[in-house]
């Protein structure tokens, strides 16, 4: 990653911690401050969602050839998993690092390295 994508990644996510409630935001002005207030399920619902969303344009985008509706949907599954992250006090640094740690590593050992799901 480009220290450009980090710092995105860094900036949109003190945006993202900011608007907890116990940082002060408000669900009345902020959308990513109504899904704290509504907890895990709304959160979990919305990248469900997203990830639904992302599916379908990869599909439309190989019938089409145009991925532009797929970069929009990934860029809205990225965001909402920004937020929950942020609801588990986790941040994007330590998804870089533990990609960084992966790289390299077979995917298939890396996952027998993990166990039993």
């Amino acid at each position: 990653m480009t220290t450009s994508t980090d710092s995105t990644l860094q900036g949109l996510a003190k945006i993202i911690e900011s608007r907890k409630l116990a940082n002060g935001g408000d669900p009345d002005k902020s959308y990513v401050a109504r899904l704290f207030s509504k907890g895990d399920d709304a959160i979990l619902k919305k990248i469900g969602e997203e990830a639904t969303e992302t599916v379908m344009a990869a599909k439309d985008a190989r019938v089409s050839g145009d991925a532009t509706k797929l970069l929009y949907e990934c860029a809205d599954l990225w965001f909402h998993s920004l937020v929950l992250l942020a609801q588990f006090d986790l941040h994007p640094q330590q998804v870089l690092d533990e990609l960084a740690r992966r790289e390299g590593l077979s995917g298939l050992a890396e996952k027998a390295a993990r166990g039993p799901d």
